[in-house]
């Protein structure tokens, strides 16, 4: 299965373990936006508002010809800042554009808390609780 893996930038350091263990069971991986270079928008903030405006669009402007190659979505959601399971903004709109293409949609873990719930769970997403062997 061709998957995509779609997370917050601070969890890129679980990505390349996923991602070897997928691979393992014949999948083929996507990688997240920026993942070659996590740290650029906290950069381009810094820098200057437009850039930083330009760069935040195009990241989005990606997610359909991101996604759409792709079978499925396996979003990686751990805790952060004390939020268990979290999924940001950016990556509720890559899960969101998913389910739009229809395609499958994997959670790591539980859907969190927030008050983004409900649309996530409208979505009806696969969860894995960890178990990466439920992907099929």
């Amino acid at each position: 299965m061709k998957i995509f893996i779609a997370c917050s930038k601070h969890f890129y350091n679980k990505v390349d373990e996923i991602k070897k263990e997928l691979e393992k069971h014949g999948h083929k991986i996507a990688l997240p936006n920026s993942f070659d270079n996590p740290l650029k928008e906290e950069e381009l903030k810094k820098e200057d508002r437009e850039k930083h405006i330009q760069w935040k669009a195009e990241m989005m402007k990606k997610d359909k010809t991101n996604i759409l190659p792709n079978e499925a979505i396996l979003v990686l959601n751990f805790e952060k800042n004390n939020q268990p399971n979290y999924i940001g903004g950016a990556t509720f709109l890559e899960i969101y554009k998913a389910w739009e293409l229809d395609k499958k949609i994997y959670l790591y873990n539980p859907i969190p808390d927030n008050l983004l719930k409900d649309e996530i769970t409208g979505m009806n997403p696969v969860i894995l609780n960890g178990n990466l062997n439920l992907i099929r």
